[in-house]
């Protein structure tokens, strides 16, 4: 299978893909394939919902066309142009996946096969029902997919490299676990966006999106807010509050109400609006339903600060930022996590 092949495999996936997306403009034919694996993807989409509070049908529906937007054939030729892979040197690459957000960890099953090597996959329970349906439709249509994809429930053996993605207590496991193998191994990691206090309504808003996708749960969800001091907050609150409609989840609703009986027993100083509360904090990782926020005098100092948390970071987000508001969970390809080329990592096996 040559990576033209593969390619043009993965297009067809996006293409598949965008079947979930808007029916108006979509010129995807439906075929008898199509609609069959549409319809038990479909279904698997609502037994993730009821399998894990936290996913709801639109964000799964948001993921999946994120990827379908990202796997075109001019997606694909950009993020490969740089790397040549031995079309004869076949590794198998383990990956233990987390579970946080929708296929979150698809990026690294499509970097393993699109680099021609085989996959081991070790799923999330939290996350397990939507990749293997994905899987099977990329082996229907290439058959050859069949034996460089697994996945697998057991302790994980026979295997050439790995990539995997936990917590700061999981990744000291998985360097010792997997100390004799090549590894990239992923810690936790937030994302900060900068605010100077001349954003529009339309950045604000698109704020709210990096800050609100998927609960804030992924790494790439802004958590903390850097802003100017007496920077005036009502135009923030105003711009975000079309995502009050988070209440209607009986968990966020419940991490809002404990985390602000915590934080107000222990007489904090707190800002909210009903859904979110802004706690002013140091840290990075604020808890669900909080932003926390910090204030600032002087730009520079701000980014020295933040050179020096780089390894802490995952997205900072602004107007002079490397990502503009509203785009965190809608990464390139190119754009990897913590920073690590998953692609030079498979190249150099």
């Amino acid at each position: 299978m040559t990576i033209e092949e593969r390619k043009s495999y993965f297009v067809e996936l996006g293409k598949f893909l965008s079947l979930f997306g808007d029916k108006t403009n979509n010129s995807v034919k439906i075929t008898p394939r199509n609609e069959r694996f549409f319809n038990e993807l479909n279904d698997k989409i609502e037994q993730s919902i009821h399998y894990n509070g936290w996913f709801t049908r639109e964000n799964v529906i948001f993921s999946l066309q994120q990827w379908s937007k990202t796997l075109t054939t001019s997606n694909l030729d950009t993020w490969l142009k740089p790397y040549e892979f031995n079309q004869d040197e076949q590794k198998t690459v383990a990956i233990v996946m987390a579970g946080n957000i929708p296929l979150v960890g698809f990026h690294d099953f499509l970097s393993v096969l699109i680099s021609g090597h085989k996959v081991l996959v070790k799923q999330s329970s939290n996350d397990k029902q939507l990749l293997p349906v994905i899987a099977g439709f990329l082996m229907e249509i290439a058959p050859e997919f069949e034996n460089r994809i697994k996945f697998t429930e057991d302790r994980l053996s026979d295997f050439d490299a790995v990539i995997a993605t936990g917590s700061n207590n999981t990744a000291r496991y998985f360097e010792y676990y997997f100390k004799g193998k090549p590894s990239i191994i992923r810690k936790n990691r937030n994302s900060v966006a900068i605010l100077t206090g001349k954003e529009s309504k339309e950045e604000l808003e698109a704020l709210g999106e990096d800050i609100f996708r998927y609960f804030g749960l992924g790494c790439r969800n802004v958590s903390k807010l850097y802003v100017p001091k007496e920077y005036d907050f009502d135009n923030f609150f105003k711009a975000i509050y079309p995502w009050n409609t988070l209440l209607n989840s009986a968990k966020y609703a419940n991490n809002y109400d404990y985390n602000k009986a915590v934080y107000l027993m222990s007489e904090f100083k707190l800002l909210e609006n009903g859904f979110l509360i802004l706690k002013k904090d140091e840290s990075f990782g604020s808890p669900i339903a909080t932003l926390f926020y910090e204030e600032y005098e002087d730009e520079k100092n701000l980014q020295e600060k933040l050179q020096q948390n780089k390894e802490n970071l995952q997205c900072v987000v602004g107007r002079e930022a490397e990502v503009d508001f509203g785009q965190t969970q809608q990464p390139k390809l190119w754009d990897y996590a913590d920073g690590v080329d998953t692609l030079k990592f498979l190249e150099e096996l």
